[in-house]
């Protein structure tokens, strides 16, 4: 707030003033308009109407969007702020925290004098410390390997060199670690191939996207082995997350696309605390027709050996879609009743298979029986064609599955784990379109199963995947494929020069 004392007597500095001050709250008010209409947009992309919804797949992208432009207008308001006057209150900001190992680079300021204005010698009595968070750029390297030649003056017996190095691409250019940081670059961080030729590009390295696509390839070959070890793992369990996506995959000479499907087969004890490690694989299938799902359930598929828990977060999924689209008092009450289910779950994650089991026959149970007396009375009065009809059908013909939950601690509530251990495929998906061969998509299967097995288990995909191709150059033995697992990393693991383990 102005104090008159700081207000000049000059009526022309006054009015020039007046006429600032006037200005900068015009620009408020219009920063204040867009805030409001950058709001909107957040609200109507989170929670409009599913036609008038983006992309799901989108969604990430517009909300950084949004969040940019809300910080220009933040920024845009700070400079705006009056001359000299103190900001009252820091905005708030997650400014998160800069981890411990990383590299410090101490940079000490000093006054420009350390001489008192009296005439006596400044002392240390303490110091202000900030951390900011500073980056390298990615910066490329060349390995230059020398193996001298060594011969004897005395006679000619031959000439002495040691062996040169293995190495995945024979004569090649690309070092393991390179070929690692590509394929993290793909499968992970979804950067096409032609893409990351054009980052090399700019600091000089001319290389072809089909060179690079020969580097994935044989890296993909020569990973397979680990792969088939990890499936079957996994195949080893009692209890495993399963879930399908489309992959459509190019049919060289008829100008279309094949349907395949990518199978999720995830396993995660930790809610119960199972001793076996995490794990995804993704193997994939081609078919002509029909859903893979449906083939599994079949009655001549399954038997008194396979028993199938179904997913109510898909049941939810289909009553929450309807509850956006209006009122709809019956599917609000689903979801209040499977959102009590949950909380319930939250509250068991971590027991023992049995506290769980217990707590759900004691909790869960009498909630799920009353589900089921509303479930019949209100599928026999709802239209079975409307979108309410079609979310209460589903859930009825599954109802069997969905309840599994209550007769085993072990299995979860919803298949949420295999979910987003899936995405990355969705995401690759969306960048490539289809895959472009047979082989390509099962490389999409291969390495990406890795890498997330690699995420699950908190192991730095591109330092396993470094260790371990250089472990299979090295001939790695085939009968101890089990040590080159993302679970066991860095045991038994070969490091590469330049390089340290965790």
């Amino acid at each position: 707030m102005l104090d008159a004392f700081d207000l000049p007597d000059d009526i022309a500095a006054l009015k020039a003033m007046l006429i600032a001050a006037q200005a900068r709250e015009v620009r408020k008010d219009e920063r204040i308009e867009r805030l409001e209409k950058l709001v909107a947009a957040f609200k109507q992309a989170a929670f409009g109407r599913k036609s008038e919804r983006a992309d799901p797949e989108q969604f990430d992208l517009a909300l950084e969007d949004l969040e940019t432009a809300i910080a220009a207008v933040h920024a845009e308001d700070e400079a705006d702020s009056a001359p000299g006057k103190p900001q009252s209150k820091p905005r708030a900001a997650n400014r998160g925290s800069l981890p411990a190992h990383l590299p410090r680079v101490q940079e000490i300021i000093e006054p420009e004098s350390l001489v008192c204005p009296c005439g006596g010698g400044l002392h240390y009595i303490g110091e202000d410390v900030s951390e900011r968070l500073d980056v390298i750029p990615a910066q490329f390297r060349v390995i230059v390997t020398r193996r001298p030649k060594y011969a004897c003056r005395a006679c000619t017996d031959g000439v002495a060199q040691a062996p040169a190095p293995a190495r995945l691409i024979h004569g090649g250019l690309p070092t393991e670690a390179t070929i690692a940081h590509v394929l993290v670059s793909k499968y992970a961080d979804h950067l096409p191939l032609y893409r990351q030729a054009q980052i090399m590009s700019r600091q000089g390295i001319d290389l072809d996207r089909s060179t690079l696509a020969d580097w994935v390839g044989r890296a993909a070959f020569e990973l397979r082995p680990v792969f088939d070890a990890l499936i079957a793992d996994l195949k080893r369990s009692t209890k495993l997350f399963m879930d399908e996506t489309r992959a459509p995959v190019l049919d060289p000479g008829s100008r279309k696309t094949k349907t395949g499907y990518f199978w999720a087969l995830a396993r995660d004890d930790r809610p119960w605390g199972g001793g076996a490690p995490p794990g995804v694989a993704l193997p994939m299938l081609q078919v002509v027709a029909g859903s893979m799902h449906n083939r599994l359930i079949s009655p001549d598929r399954s038997g008194p050996d396979i028993r199938l828990a179904y997913c109510w977060a898909h049941a939810r999924r289909k009553l929450v879609e309807i509850t956006r689209t209006g009122s709809a008092p019956i599917a609000e009450d689903g979801v209040k009743r499977i959102a009590e289910l949950y909380r319930i779950e939250a509250d068991l994650r971590g027991l023992a298979p049995e506290a769980r089991l217990a707590g759900r026959q004691d909790r869960s149970a009498p909630l799920i029986a009353d589900m089921g007396t509303w479930l019949t009375h209100h599928c026999a009065r709802v239209a079975g064609k409307s979108p309410l009809g079609d979310a209460l059908a589903y859930i009825a013909n599954y109802w069997d599955g969905l309840c599994k939950f209550l007769t085993d601690g072990r299995i979860e509530i919803d298949n949420n784990s295999v979910e987003r251990t899936i995405r990355p495929i969705a995401l690759n998906r969306k960048n490539a379109l289809f895959a472009g061969h047979d082989v390509g998509a099962e490389n999409w299967a291969t390495i990406p199963s890795l890498i997330e097995t690699c995420k699950l288990n908190d192991v730095d995909p591109f330092k396993y995947l470094t260790s371990t191709i250089t472990a299979i150059v090295n001939d790695h033995k085939q009968s101890r494929i089990d040590e080159l697992l993302p679970w066991n990393y860095p045991v038994g693991q070969y490091v590469p020069e330049g390089f340290s383990r965790p």
